[in-house]
């Protein structure tokens, strides 16, 4: 079975620099690159399946990065640091460093939650110095507005890491908080639940915890209403500049992306098409054989 290889790039902050880790399948050298970028606590391997199915379809290098504070990459000495520019930052420095070692002709993005808010960002800023533009935008289940509750949800459980006797009591703990993932099967939640852990301490018998900086949570719960409000407005006229072409994926039982919001992005900035899917809440994770077809033809067709 293909498996993907780990690669580093070096990217600066006010701290000294940091190291972000990105998972590469398919050719090196190919010129169509795809990025897959994860929501808020998860990582790069969350893609596993959807590049492993891209890359075994065409001739394209898929680059799932562990953002900063995650994974396998670094985590930073300022928390405050764990913010949207600093990502979008970060996916430029690794841009550029995938362009230098094989040119970069055809560039999509694919972006589940947080990671859709750096694409719109990467997408939506004016005169980044990208390889080529985005051709092709997947948002997976977040828009510009996002809504409340789904703020203070994700910020009552976001920076406790944990400790874990085992890695299976480590996916039922986090089955308890995803629920709204969708049905996966025990198997497939086991393989999303995997790259997710690390070992406490170099002993045998050490207990596991989760991958991430609890740090990241720093700065979400510093979010208020108002500051949410003042966000939504610059998402919004950063959507409004791409030119990409735009599928919008939505969870119908999704409390983070409105309908209201979907539709709306249907109507201004890229008109995007939006694709429903029942059952499902926040996030789809495209492993499911709709999700991962529809996210597949939009990129391959």
């Amino acid at each position: 079975m293909t498996q993907p290889t780990l690669n580093y790039v070096n990217c600066p902050d006010a701290g000294g620099g940091h190291r972000m880790a990105y998972w590469q399948w398919g050719r090196a050298d190919s010129s169509h690159v795809i990025v897959c970028v994860h929501g808020l606590s998860r990582q790069g391997r969350d893609f596993d399946v959807l590049a492993r199915a891209l890359s075994e379809r065409a001739d394209v290098r898929v680059v799932c990065p562990d953002v900063v504070g995650r994974g396998e990459s670094d985590w930073l000495k300022d928390p405050m640091g764990y913010q949207l520019r600093t990502y979008a930052g970060d996916m430029l420095a690794m841009l550029g460093q995938l362009h230098a070692q094989a040119p970069v002709a055809s560039l999509d993005w694919v972006g589940t939650s947080m990671g859709g808010l750096i694409g719109v960002a990467v997408c939506g800023t004016p005169n980044l110095p990208l390889p080529v533009p985005v051709r092709r935008l997947v948002l997976n289940d977040v828009g510009p507005a996002i809504q409340w509750q789904a703020i203070v949800r994700i910020g009552a459980y976001l920076g406790q890491a944990g400790h874990f006797g085992s890695v299976q009591e480590a996916a039922d703990a986090m089955w308890a908080i995803s629920q709204s993932f969708g049905p996966h099967t025990p198997e497939q939640w086991l393989a999303l639940s995997r790259p997710m852990l690390r070992r406490v301490s170099e002993a045998a018998d050490a207990k596991w915890r989760l991958h991430y900086d609890p740090a990241i949570a720093v700065p979400f719960k510093q979010e208020t209403e108002e500051s949410a409000r003042q966000g939504e407005t610059m998402l919004w006229q950063l959507y409004d500049n791409i030119k990409a072409e735009t599928l919008v994926i939505r969870g119908r039982q999704s409390d983070l992306l409105s309908p209201q919001t979907a539709q709306a992005m249907t109507q201004r900035g890229p008109r995007a098409r939006v694709v429903e899917f029942e059952g499902v809440g926040h996030a789809p994770t495209l492993i499911a054989p709709d999700q991962l077809a529809a996210v597949t033809g939009f990129l391959l067709g």
